[in-house]
């Protein structure tokens, strides 16, 4: 009874199932429940908004992604089928129901032993964890160490959500919101380490271009609209397409770029009195520092400067895919969200898009290479749930890219231990800078607080 009733939860998708949460979460905090309707309606809509972008995104750019691979004789024998392939294999798993109840546990521990100022209202993006937990789960043979990998990935980015809460309110002005989930936080480690060698490269410290600084340059010509018109015209180039279909793609990537920061306007409209109440309730039950309300890292995709980076990364990601000593995953379903990958590196490079290029390219590369590691597992996950054909393979950048699982199931098998140095290497140290930039913050917030008190 109980997992029938969680599976039609699940099935509701995230834009009702988020909505009731924030509903339950808002009244349960003592708001009205006219008002938390309104808020958790808003943020509803805004998601339904996000899922028309992104699905006119998958219907364009995907297309001209594939077409750019055949023009090119791009032999990549194992297809990305995306979070949207990949989400729906993970609730079929055998961790997926128990991951839930686990992550809210894990979040409530480290809340009252003040661990985390994260309260993570974003249910639907447990299966982020839920994936690491299903594929530990298959690795090892092991249910409970698959239960143990969901506490571990659940723990681990609650505290990333913490540590990026400087980047969250500072360039992407969401006060009081932190983004715990997904490629948007996990890989954020990787940008504070490219971030922290620029810096220490003469010459190279000095370069930056944004897009901000395109549209001053360029006034009407350097608009969102019109970087995205010619985004559009470059891709669609390189695809192969004739005038005709050039001009259609360029128009629609005009209207990502015009249409993406708009239909974001409604989460906010929901989320703002929601995180002001939640967060005067939090403080004055339990005191402490500001608590941080975990939501979707759709939120970020608004920018411009995310925008700008994630048609840019269309092409590179394809070009990444071939470059990549022993690459087999051919980039497609997570193309049309690549946003998502590379939207904390620029919140971390403020803006600076060379940076954020030098930082993402890296970011593709680990995600590709690490996704081609974890075909074999992902396979089995696909297989299991019954949405692959007998033969076949499947892989995804998203979760199936992440350093997170990846080094949880190396740590336990050792099959690959040459991966497991280099990678925990980088990411280890990418962690630890992450740590020692957010420790650096709060004590400058700390003696801001301390100068305007006296």
């Amino acid at each position: 009874m109980f997992a029938e009733i969680m599976k039609y939860i699940l099935d509701l998708g995230p834009t009702v199932m988020l909505p009731i949460v924030i509903m339950i979460f808002s009244t349960l905090l003592g708001m009205k429940v006219g008002d938390a309707f309104k808020s958790g309606l808003h943020i509803g809509i805004g998601f339904v908004g996000i899922g028309l972008v992104i699905g006119l995104m998958l219907d364009s750019i995907g297309p001209a992604a594939k077409a750019m691979t055949e023009t090119f004789h791009i032999n990549l024998n194992v297809v990305d089928v995306g979070w949207p392939g990949s989400s729906p294999m993970t609730w079929a798993s055998q961790t997926a129901l128990i991951s839930i109840p686990i992550a809210i546990a894990v979040n409530i521990f480290m809340l009252v032993t003040r661990m985390t100022r994260v309260v993570n209202v974003d249910i639907w993006n447990i299966w982020h964890m839920t994936f690491t937990g299903a594929l530990l789960h298959i690795a090892t043979g092991n249910y409970w160490i698959g239960i143990g990998g969901v506490v571990v990935h659940a723990a681990f980015v609650y505290k990333l959500g913490d540590w990026f809460s400087k980047d969250t309110k500072n360039f992407f002005d969401l006060d009081g919101i932190a983004i715990p989930h997904g490629s948007s936080a996990y890989l954020g480690p990787i940008a504070v380490l490219v971030d922290t060698i620029i810096e220490k490269i003469p010459g190279l410290n000095k370069i930056h271009f944004s897009a901000d600084d395109i549209q001053k340059k360029f006034g009407p010509f350097g608009e969102p609209v019109t970087v995205g018109f010619v985004m559009g015209i470059v891709i669609g180039l390189l695809a192969g397409y004739d005038p005709k279909a050039v001009a259609q793609l360029a128009v629609k990537t005009a209207a990502v770029m015009l249409l993406m920061p708009r239909v974001i306007k409604p989460i906010m409209d929901g989320l703002t009195p929601i995180a002001k109440h939640a967060r005067k309730r939090l403080q004055a039950k339990f005191g402490g520092e500001g608590f941080l309300i975990g939501l979707d890292p759709a939120l970020l995709l608004g920018h411009n400067s995310v925008i700008s980076a994630s048609l840019l990364f269309i092409p590179l990601t394809i070009l990444v895919a071939i470059l990549v000593p022993g690459n087999q995953v051919l980039p497609f379903g997570d193309l049309a969200t690549v946003g998502f990958f590379v939207a904390m590196a620029v919140a971390v490079h403020n803006g600076n898009l060379f940076r954020t290029i030098i930082s993402g390219v890296i970011i593709m590369s680990i995600t590709l290479w690490i996704a081609t590691q974890t075909i074999g597992f992902h396979t089995i996950l696909a297989q299991n749930a019954g949405t692959l054909k007998a033969g076949g393979q499947v892989a995804s950048m998203d979760q199936g890219g992440s350093p997170i699982t990846y080094l949880l199931i190396e740590l336990l098998t050792f099959k690959n231990v040459m991966g497991l140095i280099v990678i925990g290497s980088i990411y280890g140290l990418g962690v630890l800078l992450t740590y020692m930039r957010a420790k650096k913050y709060e004590k400058e917030q700390a003696l801001q607080a301390a100068s305007s008190a006296a």
